[in-house]
C-alpha cells in the first residue's frame, strides 16, 4: 500500500540488437537524471529469465518481467523468453524502478489445453512505489519529489523517442497535471491516510493477539500522521453515512 507509478512500454522494434540499443539510450538518459543508482543493461534468454534463485541479484527485475494473462476466472503468469532491461534506484525509501522490454511465447499450456498469450512484440509492464521516499529519515518531501520526478522524467524521455508506446498510471495524477506543489501535497495526504489505516489495523490485530508491521509506522512523525489520518477517515465515514 502506497503511492505508486505503474507503466506499460511497447516498442515496434523486432530485432534484439535494436531493442538493446533502445534500452542503452534509456540508460544513458537515466544517468543524466538524479537517480541514486543506475544499473547496466542486462540481457537474459531462455531459462535465465526465471526467478527461482533467491540469491539472484536480478531476481526482482526478472519477477517484474513476467507477463500476465487472464482467461475467464483463471490468471496465469507467463515467464519471458527474452529480456533486455535495466534496474534503477531513484533513492532512499523508494522501490527500484525497472525499465526494458521482453518477448513472450505465443502460447502456454493449461490443464484445458494450449492457450494464446496474445503478448505480442517487445513489451514491458512495471511499477515503482515512491511513497516511502517521503520518510523524514530518508530526506522527507524533497527526497520524495526527486525520486518521483526522476521516474516520470525518464518515462517522458522514453515517450519522446517516438519508438515506444507509453501508458502510465500515476496514483498521484502528476503524470497528468504536472503540478509539483500539488504532488507534494498529495503525498502528505497519502501519508496521513495510510498512517490512520495502519493504526486501525494495528488496533484490530492487537485485539486478536496479533501484530502487524507497516513502513509508515517507522516514520519519526508517525503519531502526528496517525492523528491526522484518523481524522480524515472519520470524516470520510461521516460523509458516507449522510
Amino acid at each position: 500500500m502506497g503511492l505508486t507509478i505503474h507503466y506499460d512500454l511497447k516498442t515496434s522494434h523486432s530485432k534484439p540488437q535494436d531493442v538493446r540499443k533502445l534500452v542503452e539510450a534509456i540508460r544513458q538518459h537515466a544517468l543524466d537524471l538524479p537517480f541514486k543508482e543506475v544499473g547496466e543493461v542486462q540481457q537474459f534468454d531462455g531459462q535465465d529469465t526465471g526467478w527461482d534463485r533467491k540469491d539472484d541479484p536480478d531476481r526482482w527485475l526478472k519477477i517484474q518481467s513476467a507477463g500476465h494473462v487472464s482467461n475467464n476466472r483463471s490468471h496465469y503468469t507467463i515467464p519471458a523468453t527474452n529480456i533486455v532491461a535495466l534496474s534503477t534506484w531513484p533513492g532512499e525509501g523508494c522501490e527500484p524502478a525497472n525499465f526494458g522490454f521482453c518477448k513472450y511465447p505465443a502460447y502456454f499450456k493449461t490443464d484445458k489445453g494450449r492457450k494464446a498469450t496474445k503478448l505480442n512484440g517487445w513489451r514491458w509492464h512495471s511499477f515503482c512505489k515512491t511513497q516511502y521516499a517521503s520518510d523524514p529519515k530518508c530526506g522527507g518531501g524533497e527526497n520524495f519529489l526527486r525520486c518521483h520526478l526522476s521516474v516520470i522524467k525518464l518515462l517522458d524521455f522514453i515517450k519522446q523517442t517516438g519508438l515506444v508506446g507509453v501508458e502510465v498510471s500515476d496514483e498521484s495524477d502528476y503524470w497528468t497535471h504536472r503540478d509539483v506543489k500539488k504532488l507534494a501535497q498529495e503525498v502528505g495526504e497519502w501519508n496521513e491516510m495510510i498512517a490512520g489505516l495502519a493504526s486501525e489495523l494495528r488496533t484490530e490485530a492487537e485485539a486478536h493477539g496479533k501484530s502487524i508491521e507497516a513502513p509508515i509506522t517507522g516514520f519519526p512523525n508517525f503519531e502526528h500522521l496517525e492523528a491526522k489520518g484518523l481524522e480524515r477517515i472519520a470524516e470520510l465515514r461521516r460523509k458516507l453515512e449522510e
